[in-house]
């Protein structure tokens, strides 16, 4: 065959052999290919092997319209995206055809007349696969000319036209995208009567204009995306609409940690330098992913809204940030991220979540600190035998020389801008700490990891107090810390 990039005119393309197929058929044929092939269909998803994707390519091979349903954060935007690489490289179109007109099977009246005139040696341009994705974000405000098309009277008064005349339309983005990949974000946000409007196109592949008698059979691959919950309370997906839609697939949150960490580290975005100058242990890019568990599992944190994969790489960033911020301060060179840093990751966590009656009544920064807090409790849980479960006199207590030290009056304040020097003077004065984290193992930076660790999960479970005060946190026995409060609020209605 011809060079496809020599072909010029609708003769040589007839010489060529090009035979046309429609863009549900490329996809088809295309993933035939690289199933085949064994190739890799969708890079970078990570999570969906099992679930999603297959579903996806049973679609695809089904020459199915998508609907594709998850909560927010879902990889749903991504994978319609990652379609448009099933289509053929190049497609023929006709020259200055606005539709995307086959030349061997034109719809448009511009095209028609084209040949009708000039016969083979209409002019022949070729099309990118990247040219036939087509995105609209559906909004309340999105008109049925938006997406259908409506008469131009600006055009009918330059070529002097009738407005009974078809060259007066100007199409919308639907018979624009023919020949296309065609995806309408937020399905559910599209007004009802406006939904109504899709209907031909999905079922018979034709769409009318303002009452004109020509029929457009277009050729379009659709793709929808949508939230199972309304919980926005701005609309839902019409019935008769959803059961023209052949596939809908659910989409899902990462069930494991160790898929919320390729996520993560995949789509933050961490400078070579921040990488080189500042070490995250593995310890805390467990933690992160289990905020992000805890978050959805939350009582204050409404299940309905999901918590978006956008929380863990916002605060995954947030991390690297607050300890590059730290090492500036203190003129250091190269830094370890530390579990006092993520006072620095709450702002990441506020924005994500929509908080029911109870967490509002909270505050944002509380439950925060709260699911901070649970995904701390988690962890340590995982590394270290719960203190109130240990049984008196059949086993040893791990953490009673800890407790010793504490309930002799010490305390630790852990400023959040500490140097790595005074961080390290800090926790080394912890008696018996140091014996409770190396049973994890791990180098240096990880033994400090996991003694912060062991001092927020005792805090957690209520053996130690902590306390939160200004840019530092306070560690002390349990019940002097409390009295302690106590004794200041006392002092307080004093005062008062």
């Amino acid at each position: 065959m011809k060079n496809i990039q020599q072909i010029r005119s609708l003769g040589e393309l007839k010489k060529s052999g090009y035979q046309p197929r429609s863009v549900k058929e490329e996809l088809r044929a295309n993933l035939i290919e690289k199933i085949r092939s064994k190739d890799t269909i969708f890079p970078g998803i990570f999570g969906f092997d099992d679930t999603v994707l297959p579903d996806v390519e049973r679609a695809v091979l089904s020459r199915h319209n998508i609907l594709l349903l998850g909560l927010r954060g879902q990889a749903k935007t991504r994978i319609a995206r990652m379609l448009i690489n099933l289509l053929d490289e190049y497609v023929p179109v006709v020259a200055g055809s606005e539709l995307n007109d086959d030349p061997l099977a034109p719809i448009s009246r511009f095209a028609k007349d084209l040949i009708a005139e000039k016969g083979d040696d209409t002019p022949v341009a070729w099309m990118h696969r990247d040219e036939r994705y087509v995105e609209k974000l559906a909004t309340p405000d999105v008109s049925i000319a938006d997406l259908v098309g409506d008469v131009d009277p600006i055009k009918a008064a330059n070529l002097r036209l009738p407005y009974s005349d078809e060259r007066v339309i100007h199409f919308g983005l639907i018979p624009r995208s023919h020949r296309c990949l065609f995806v309408i974000n937020e399905l559910p946000d599209l007004q009802a009567r406006i939904q109504v409007s899709l209907f031909n196109v999905l079922q018979e592949g034709d769409m009318q204009i303002r009452g004109f008698k020509l029929r457009l059979p277009l050729d379009v691959e659709f793709v929808f995306t949508a939230n199972p919950e309304d919980y926005t309370n701005r609309g839902s997906i019409i019935t008769p609409l959803k059961d023209r839609i052949e596939s809908q697939i659910t989409t899902h949150y990462p069930t494991t940690i160790d898929i919320g960490r390729r996520i993560t580290e995949q789509e933050s975005r961490i400078t070579d330098e921040q990488r080189e100058r500042i070490r995250i242990p593995e310890l805390l890019k467990n933690l992160i992913e289990e905020i992000a568990f805890s978050a959805r599992e939350s009582e204050y944190v409404d299940k309905k809204s999901g918590v978006s994969a956008r929380l863990t790489i916002s605060a995954y960033e947030n991390l690297y940030s607050t300890a590059e911020r730290r090492m500036l301060r203190n003129g250091e060179k190269k830094t370890t991220a530390r579990l006092t840093d993520f006072w620095g990751i709450i702002p990441a966590l506020t924005g994500k979540v929509e908080m029911v009656y109870e967490g509002e009544q909270e505050g944002p920064y509380a439950v925060a600190l709260h699911i901070i807090g649970e995904a701390v409790k988690k962890v340590f849980l995982e590394h270290y035998p719960n203190p109130a479960k240990l049984k008196r006199g059949q086993e040893r207590d791990p953490y009673g020389v800890v407790r010793a030290w504490f309930a002799a009056g010490n305390t630790v304040d852990l400023l959040t801008d500490l140097s790595d020097k005074e961080f390290y003077k800090a926790l080394d004065q912890v008696a018996g700490l140091g014996k409770v984290a190396e049973s994890a193992g791990g180098d240096k930076a990880e033994m400090y990891a996991y003694m912060e660790l062991v001092l927020n999960g005792l805090a957690e479970l209520e053996v130690l107090n902590k306390d939160l005060v200004q840019t530092r946190w306070v560690f002390r026995d349990f019940i002097t810390g409390n009295l302690k409060d106590e004794d200041d609020e006392d002092m307080r209605d004093l005062f008062n």
